[in-house]
């Protein structure tokens, strides 16, 4: 089971990353760029964003528990260090969807929760690509390591 866990941890951290990737380099710009209006892209945008923010949750909450304390992962070191990110990618996922999306949806100042919201992801997206990061490199006096 160990084995499974630790091969399923870089999978998940890949996931994440690369789903915020596609939606905020890909997706989004081009809603904007060919939907007849800008409040039909964003209202599309807005649900692409709560789905995002779920499949966010998830990797992280799984990658959590892929590393809690009592797992016998040999690649320990390299997940546990990864953890402080997952916590906080979670956590910028769950505040975007819960305090800052509600806001940009009602159109409550809407320059500066939208200003809130692109930090708040690209923060997001920091902390799953330091994680996968994290996840993927080689551990450090390894036979890898040393190829």
């Amino acid at each position: 089971m160990a084995a499974r866990a630790q091969a399923l941890a870089p999978w998940l951290a890949a996931l994440w990353w690369g789903s915020l990737t596609t939606l905020g380099a890909l997706v989004v710009p081009l809603l904007f760029a060919h939907l007849p209006s800008p409040a039909l892209a964003g209202g599309m945008a807005a649900k692409l964003f709560t789905a995002q923010s779920w499949l966010g949750t998830g990797c992280g909450l799984l990658l959590l528990l892929l590393s809690r304390p009592g797992q016998e992962l040999p690649a320990t070191g390299r997940s546990q260090s990864a953890m402080m990110f997952v916590l906080l990618g979670v956590l910028l996922a769950l505040l975007s969807e819960f305090a800052v999306a509600p806001r940009i949806v009602s159109r409550e100042n809407l320059r500066l929760w939208h200003s809130v919201g692109s930090v708040m992801f690209v923060l997001q997206w920091l902390c799953a690509g330091i994680t996968f990061w994290k996840m993927t490199r080689p551990l450090a006096g390894s036979l890898q390591g040393r190829l």
